[in-house]
């Protein structure tokens, strides 16, 4: 579905705090399957202390469509000849003008302000204006016009907006506020272990490469107990760390954090921490399931491989694959996150990855997506993986595997992505794809991070590369040579299993 799917359901806005609910049927009975198709039309919104100024009542179209009484849009009176324009493709337009030009449109019309006060808007002229030094303040628009002058704005009060219907602006606005549905969080399917060796991680997990959550592997991490907000503010006091497209301190990202509700919000997302601040790396370790890292034959000229992460309830990472092949772990330190994983041959509903794989185009937030397609997975025969990953628990997420992470509440976690001899040729193959100048991530040197990469493996670990094809086509060989019963038995597995 697309932002438009609001257009037949009827909703009415009344109080901040609200359920917003598909209308039913008195005494009727439904089976569960029903109730759950209903519920994906009920939603409750988060409640505010501080309310936006830029909220503004915009309705969802349906209530134009159904209401009891035919009223004009003044989305569409107030835009003139603009009206012919989609939403999106009117604020694709308006991206284009600064402050200034965005403000002098603003005063058009009621509906010229409504658009013109579209938060996102904001929010991308403070990124590229002020850098990473601003203070956040209710909202983008706010704490321009506070970075700009010195003092927050007003709204107007003679302004009075009514009858404005647009389902693109209000699912925005409604996928900020709602709360996370609790079944969203029911299935959790993942494989749990606490106390495995490394040998059978290895077996169980890392070579048939399937994910699994382990637990009690990072107890005695010092991060554990130390990681407070008031030791990382002492201790990474004057740092600052990579925030989206900014650099940032924790003080004001951390004021930032508290304060905003938004659909997309900026995540803490820094590659270099352990060397802006010595002590954030000797507060963890690795855990030993993930200390064979062929990378580090490179040194100081491997990509990145290590994030500090941090952000509130509502930021994370949309479906993506790990750079370069690698497979990679997180440990969640505090708070927690929700995970949906996808086997790497199953694309996960509403992506849309291109041809070589440069780009992925998918929903505009991690809340849309939830909305729009989590219910169409249900009946999968390839069901993705689920789970909550809560503070001192650690997931393994195998090489090539689609992945969406979200907080759940305030969050930090540390993550790493590595190569072991199980993934060292997958690795191999992808730095030397044709395309790799764009493929490849984390380096300045794309073009050649195959033949030091492999120079590097031949000279500490001398014929292992050969070892592992030589293992590969054996492996293949035994696959050719199954009976019919085994090849019949592999295909209704899909060649992909994991306890329910």
């Amino acid at each position: 579905m697309t932002r438009g799917f609001l257009a037949l359901t009827k909703l009415k806005l009344t109080k901040p705090k609200m359920k917003i609910q598909k209308k039913r049927k008195p005494k009727t009975l439904q089976t569960s399957t029903e109730q759950d198709q209903d519920s994906n039309f009920a939603f409750n919104l988060k409640q505010t202390s501080t309310p936006s100024l830029t909220h503004l009542p915009i309705q969802p179209l349906g209530n134009l469509l159904l209401g009891p009484n035919c009223r004009t849009n003044l989305r569409d009176t107030g835009l003139g000849n603009l009206y012919r324009l989609s939403d999106d493709l009117l604020l694709d337009i308006l991206s284009l003008l600064g402050a200034t030009d965005l403000a002098v449109f603003s005063a058009a019309s009621k509906s010229a302000y409504v658009f013109s006060s579209h938060d996102p808007l904001w929010r991308s002229l403070v990124l590229s204006n002020f850098d990473g030094q601003f203070s956040f303040i209710q909202s983008w628009k706010c704490t321009y016009i506070n970075s700009l002058t010195g003092k927050p704005p007003s709204m107007p009060k003679s302004l009075k907006i009514a009858n404005f219907y647009s389902d693109y602006l209000f699912q925005s606005y409604l996928c900020a506020n709602m709360e996370f549905k609790p079944e969203w969080l029911k299935r959790d399917n993942i494989q749990r272990r606490r106390g495995i060796s490394v040998e059978d991680f290895i077996s169980c997990f890392e070579e048939p490469n399937k994910p699994v959550l382990l637990e009690g592997c990072i107890d005695t991490w010092p991060a554990i107990k130390k990681w407070t907000r008031g030791y990382l503010l002492e201790t990474c006091s004057g740092t600052e760390f990579a925030v989206g497209p900014v650099k940032m301190p924790l003080e004001k990202y951390f004021q930032y954090s508290d304060s905003v509700q938004e659909e997309r919000p900026l995540y803490l997302f820094d590659p270099k921490f352990a060397d802006k601040v010595t002590q954030l790396g000797s507060d963890y370790d690795v855990p030993v399931y993930f200390r064979e890292d062929l990378f580090s034959v490179l040194e100081k000229e491997r990509p990145d491989h290590r994030w500090i992460i941090m952000g509130p309830a509502g930021s994370g990472s949309s479906f993506h694959v790990d750079p370069n092949s690698t497979s990679a772990w997180n440990a969640v330190i505090t708070g927690s996150k929700k995970w949906i994983l996808f086997p790497p041959e199953v694309v996960p509903p509403g992506v849309h990855p291109s041809p070589d794989g440069a780009e992925v185009a998918c929903p505009v937030s991690i809340m849309e997506w939830f909305m729009n397609f989590y219910g169409s997975c249900r009946d999968w025969e390839k069901r993705p993986v689920e789970c909550v990953c809560k503070a001192g628990e650690v997931i393994f997420v195998p090489n090539g595997w689609w992945h969406l992470v979200i907080n759940l509440e305030e969050s930090i976690a540390i993550t790493q992505n590595y190569v072991s001899r199980r993934n060292l040729l997958n690795v191999l193959d992808f730095l030397k794809k044709p395309n790799a100048s764009v493929l490849v991530s984390g380096t300045n040197d794309r073009i050649n991070l195959h033949d030091k990469f492999k120079n590097a493996i031949d000279a500490k670990y001398p014929g292992l590369i050969n070892q592992l094809k030589l293992k590969a086509e054996e492996k293949a060989s035994k696959q050719k040579k199954m009976t019919f019963w085994e090849s019949a038995a592999d295909s209704n597995s899909g060649g992909f299993k994991f306890s329910l």
